[in-house]
């Protein structure tokens, strides 16, 4: 029945919401859970009309990429784990930073110093790595993983050939010689040529250090200078893709505006960009969502069939930081890669000299 069918309808709906009125000021001041809801941010407008993204903002976080199976399908932490978290990664921190005995030797160093560094690679210590302090808080809301999408934060299934192949790369790069061939089979982060890890993206995830990037716009493009290896993202907001055989570092960036969010699909990967196996054919889609004067919401979702299963989403939160950027001086005074080549040229030719003499009927030497 419609409030026109009855002549009293009107009278009553005003007397209902008199009686309402009364009742919630004989009750007191109105309590938050009747609160009107907060308008929502709406980003500054720049000169060119766009929501304003520039700045310097930081993804340093020590929320995970994946979230532990102990939460299950639960995104939101508690104030006590929170707490633990935070207070956990404090006290890592502060027993990094003691000071080390000038006389202790590469076999005096712990077997595990945390995030993953064990024995002789403990030399990499809280002194050179700064991930950050703090879990990710999205509207209040304290994050225990990076993906939200699927609803237990894990990546979905690989498809049985790509998580052999992946297998087989993870194997040479951790024994096989061809690894130490030439400067081209070395990571690209060792090779100076792009960040560790998906620091540049997309998507763009944080690493142990150097989580800042400065955003900068046009009207024609939205430009991210990334601190890891000073990379330099270009999203265009004008033309096409590139044909699908032209691939590029970071992708093929195409970016539009839809009310306050910047949308960028990215294609034409490069395959020596393989992020967690990821293919050629993989397409990224980020949103950029000014949130508030300090924080942007970055989203992305990433589709490779050929990879995996399903298209998996993630969600990191950008807040705002001081800057400038500083330079990434990435090899300048390093000898690490040349050590490396160098090492394994020495040790193919002691091997080719004990072949030699074993060939010889000397035996071995050394």
């Amino acid at each position: 029945m419609k409030l026109a069918d009855l002549s009293i309808a009107p009278h009553f709906v005003a007397w209902a919401v008199g009686a309402s009125a009364l009742a919630l000021a004989a009750a007191g001041p109105m309590s938050a859970a009747w609160a009107a809801p907060a308008a929502p941010y709406h980003a500054p407008k720049n000169a060119f009309g766009q929501p304003d993204l520039q700045g310097n903002w930081t993804n340093a976080t020590i929320t995970p990429f994946e979230r532990e199976a102990k939460y299950g399908d639960r995104l939101a932490l508690t104030d006590k784990e929170v707490k633990d978290l935070e207070s956990g990664n404090a006290a890592l921190v502060a027993e990094g930073a003691k000071p080390t005995d000038p006389n202790a030797k590469v076999t005096d160093l712990p077997t595990n110093c945390g995030r993953g560094f064990t024995g002789v690679d403990c030399g990499y210590n809280s002194a050179w790595v700064d991930p950050g302090t703090r879990i990710i808080d999205m509207g209040g809301i304290k994050r225990d993983s990076i993906l939200v999408s699927p609803a237990n934060g894990r990546l979905p299934a690989m498809r049985p050939e790509a998580a052999a192949r992946l297998r087989a790369r993870f194997a040479s790069a951790r024994g096989g010689r061809g690894s130490f061939d030439n400067p081209e089979n070395r990571s690209l982060g060792e090779r100076c040529i792009l960040s560790f890890g998906s620091s540049a993206g997309p998507p763009m995830l944080p690493l142990l250090y150097n989580n800042n990037y400065q955003i900068v716009q046009s009207k024609d493009e939205v430009a991210i200078e990334v601190e890891m290896v000073h990379d330099l993202r270009h999203i265009h907001l004008t033309g096409g893709h590139l044909p699908a055989d032209m691939k590029v570092w970071m992708g093929d960036s195409l970016g539009h505006w839809e009310g306050d969010t910047l949308v960028v699909e990215t294609t034409n990967m490069r395959p020596e960009q393989n992020f967690r196996g990821a293919s050629v054919g993989s397409k990224i889609v980020e949103r950029f969502t000014r949130v508030g004067p300090t924080q942007i919401k970055y989203s992305f979702t990433v589709d490779d069939p050929g990879i995996y299963t399903a298209p998996y989403t993630g969600e990191v939160a950008l807040n705002a930081t001081k800057g400038p950027l500083y330079e990434y001086a990435c090899h300048e005074g390093n000898y690490a890669l040349y050590g490396i080549l160098a090492g394994a040229r020495a040790e193919e030719k002691e091997a080719l000299a004990t072949a030699k003499a074993a060939a010889a009927g000397g035996g071995g030497t050394k």
